[in-house]
């Protein structure tokens, strides 16, 4: 260990009395720092103007996707060749390295000795980016330093990574530049073998695990897990090795014959090692955020940890249909990344891919529009350079599973050993794969009884099975609608009842919207039962449908009030009303109250206002009101649209704050039961859904998960919320921002550079 220590204390006195190690240094504090202050000011400045901070500072500074650490993985790589091109390729050039092949030391000390003091010179630059951290942990409140110390060790496992191939490289020849750019060249393969032989099983496993690709971003963003750092431990470790092998052949001759089995050796060592350290049962993780954002939620954990049997996904890939190319086989491994989070927690979960063909999608039908999905499908797989007969039949397909309610779209299928069985969608927007909160729902359908949903038809109500823009198909049931009912947990059915009939044991809740026809007695006495026996309900009405609804909600003291609620704009229709979420409703939901403190609203497009009492025995709380000026209840006006609105006190219209959604409550045994009353059934209609309106930052979506999250107390859908980030708040002034990056851009690269002068002269005079 002491020879070892003196070959790295010898190259560190040869690198700093070089200009090249202080103008790296110095480039590296100048970019480090510009970043860091430019991201600095961007969020001061956003505290100086009194907007909202409502993301972690520490992740816009640092960790985030155009944080100062992610800027500098990306550059990393331009430094480290610079430094270790003269490592080895110095030695030779000089002949200093016959002096080292006569003395007492072995190849392995001079190797390991060498890469010690690019270790060092890795703290070094480390402690640049440190001093970075330690002036954001001063000055920002509740800053997460074990985040940032997360990427901080996620940055050095790189660059100790890249020192070892630079080395390797500089053993292999007297030149420092074929050195330089053959690091580079090393780099670059290892960046982008991950998608090389994807195609091909074998082949895709070694090149995707190879890949050092991504492997720091996941200490960046705050996760530790063993996998990668292993990673980082076999990679550095490989090219030591071969180093090491490289200056014993020097010393040593050997058969070519031995040199290629143990170069072999080495390989199959390296492979084995990659292949364990990736195995689910040998994961370990740490997530270093404060508010565990790269972690399962405990609500998730405790669902994997009730499920105890081995569970399959099984993914059906449709050659023809939507989204087939997330599940094709040169996109297998960044598929299967998507449930290493779940795996982490119960490795035996497998993950299985069935390819099949069958009714291709319209836009392929557009453009074969007279020939056989047989014939389409031998055109696709060879324009892929796939075959054929890896892709069942539609016969075949038909025989292990019926995929026709799914639209023979992209689907996956959670099972158990048990046969229970789950769909999980991919979903037609922005993000496309389900994320936590519908995986884990689907997951929490095969350990647990699935609440039942039925939507009552047969007297003019909102239908579940329509698209129509009034009807209530995308809340219900549309399986490429994330926040649909049937993607988060519940059984969704269409009701009708008959006679002799009660309403089925089953039914968790039942949904009553916009009746157009009176229920009779005998149907309201059946509802009467449904909610003696302690059945939930959501009712929602409409204006001019009060004479209707009314002998519904009465028994519950709630009363739909005649006329209709206007909120006139220059904009908008007089009718369409902003409701904004109330301080019980923030109660009742902590997402409700996210809403409330960013001032998100629920838009209704004509709603009745809703007068309650408490004199049924029910605890009565509003959710949504109406804004506290400038909202009446109009009475007079019949036709919004053509004739005047205007507020009439005269004629009993009043300005003021109206209820327009109602949360009832009461105590059944051991259990609440539970009613929610809406002044509007077009607010969760499939137009109102997909709507948006400039300037009105709505949220109606949320009063679909929120809603039933409350009917079905907590249970579906799987409420995978975060505590909100703590480290909002920098205790500085913008006007200090000039020395900020004075101190930042100017003083540290000049005391890094005096330092550097100092020791030259220091050397120069001896």
């Amino acid at each position: 260990m002491r020879k070892i220590l003196k070959i790295a204390g010898n190259e560190l006195r040869a690198l700093f009395c070089s200009p090249v190690a202080w103008f790296i240094l110095v480039i590296f504090a100048v970019q480090s720092g510009m970043t860091f202050t430019d991201l600095f000011r961007s969020v001061l400045r956003q505290q100086f103007m009194g907007e909202p901070i409502e993301y972690s500072i520490t992740t816009a500074l640092l960790t985030g996707m155009s944080g100062t650490f992610t800027v500098i993985q990306q550059y990393l790589y331009l430094y480290v060749p610079l430094l270790t091109m003269g490592l080895m390729s110095r030695e030779f050039g000089s002949g200093s390295i016959k002096l080292l092949y006569s003395s007492p030391v072995t190849a392995g000390q001079i190797i390991w000795g060498k890469f010690l003091s690019m270790m060092v010179y890795g703290l070094i630059l480390m402690g640049v980016l440190l001093v970075l951290v330690l002036f954001a942990c001063c000055t920002v409140e509740s800053f997460d330093l074990s985040a940032a110390l997360s990427g901080l060790l996620g940055l050095y496992l790189l660059m100790c990574a890249y020192a070892a191939i630079g080395l390797y490289m500089s053993s292999l020849t007297s030149y420092q530049v074929v050195a330089a750019v053959g690091t580079l060249a090393v780099l670059i393969v290892l960046n982008f073998i991950g998608s090389v032989g994807q195609d091909i099983a074998f082949v895709r496993e070694i090149t995707y695990w190879l890949s050092i690709k991504g492997r720091a971003t996941v200490f960046i963003d705050g996760l530790i897990c063993s996998e990668d750092f292993l990673y980082f431990v076999v990679v550095i470790l490989f090219f030591l090795t071969l180093g090491i092998m490289k200056i014993e052949a020097h010393r040593a001759k050997r058969s070519q014959v031995m040199t290629v089995g143990r170069y072999l050796v080495v390989i199959a060592v390296t492979v084995a090692l990659g292949y364990m350290t990736s195995r689910p049962t040998f994961l370990w993780y740490y997530d270093a955020t404060a508010s565990k954002t790269q972690t399962l939620t405990k609500e998730s954990q405790s669902i994997l940890e009730r499920m105890k049997d081995d569970l399959t996904i099984v993914t059906y890939v449709n050659l023809l249909g939507d989204n087939s190319s997330y599940g094709m086989p040169r996109s297998l491994k960044s598929d299967m990344e998507n449930f290493k989070p779940y795996i982490r927690f119960k490795s035996n979960i497998e993950l299985k891919y069935v390819y099949y063909y069958k009714k291709a999608s319209s836009y392929i039908r557009e453009r074969y529009a007279d020939v056989s999905d047989r014939e389409v499908a031998e055109k696709y797989v060879d324009q892929m350079k796939l075959n054929l007969k890896m892709f069942l039949s539609p016969e075949e397909i038909e025989a292990q599973i019926d995929l026709a309610p799914e639209g023979y779209r992209f689907v996956r299928q959670l099972v158990l050993p048990d046969g229970s069985a789950t769909f999980l969608r991919l979903y037609n927007d922005m993000f496309v794969h389900p994320m936590e909160a519908e995986v884990s729902a689907a997951l929490k359908r095969l350990i647990m009884e699935v609440p039942k949903v039925a939507c009552l038809t047969g007297h003019g109500e909102r239908d579940m099975n329509n698209v129509g823009d009034r009807d209530y198909y995308a809340f219900a049931k549309n399986p490429t609608f994330r926040y649909a009912l049937v993607n988060n947990g519940f059984d969704v059915i269409a009701y009708r009842m008959t006679e002799g009939e009660e309403i089925p044991e089953d039914i968790r809740i039942l949904v009553i919207a916009d009746v157009k026809q009176p229920l009779t007695e005998s149907e309201l006495e059946k509802i009467d039962r449904y909610v003696a026996r302690g059945g939930n309900l959501l009712i929602a009405g409409e204006p001019g449908r009060q004479e209707v609804m009314n002998p519904l909600v009465e028994r519950f003291g709630v009363q739909f009030m005649p006329g209709v609620l206007v909120q006139p704009s220059r904009d908008f229709d007089p009718d369409l009303i902003r409701g904004e979420l109330t301080k019980d409703a923030a109660e009742m939901s902590l997402n409700y109250a996210d809403l409330q403190k960013k001032k998100r609203v629920i838009t209704m497009p004509g709603a009745t206002a809703l007068n309650y009492t408490m004199d049924k025995g029910f605890m009565v709380r509003p959710v949504l009101t109406t804004h506290d000026t400038g909202c009446w209840n109009e009475i007079e006006t019949r036709d919004l649209l053509n004739e005047p609105v205007e507020l009439n006190p005269v004629a009993g219209e009043k300005e003021g704050v109206y209820p327009i959604a109602l949360a009832l409550s009461r105590k059944m045994g051991n259990r609440e039961q539970r009613i929610i009353v809406l002044g509007d059934a077009d607010c969760i209609s499939n137009s109102e859904l997909m709507m948006y309106r400039k300037g009105i930052k709505a949220s109606n979506f949320s009063l679909i998960t929120e809603s039933f999250r409350w009917l079905t107390d907590g249970e579906f859908p799987v409420n995978t919320r975060r505590p909100d980030p703590a480290d909002t708040s920098i205790s500085l002034e913008l006007s200090s921002m000039k020395w900020v990056k004075l101190m930042f851009v100017g003083i540290l690269p000049l005391l890094l550079i005096g330092c550097g002068i100092l020791i030259w002269h220091r050397r120069r005079g001896r």
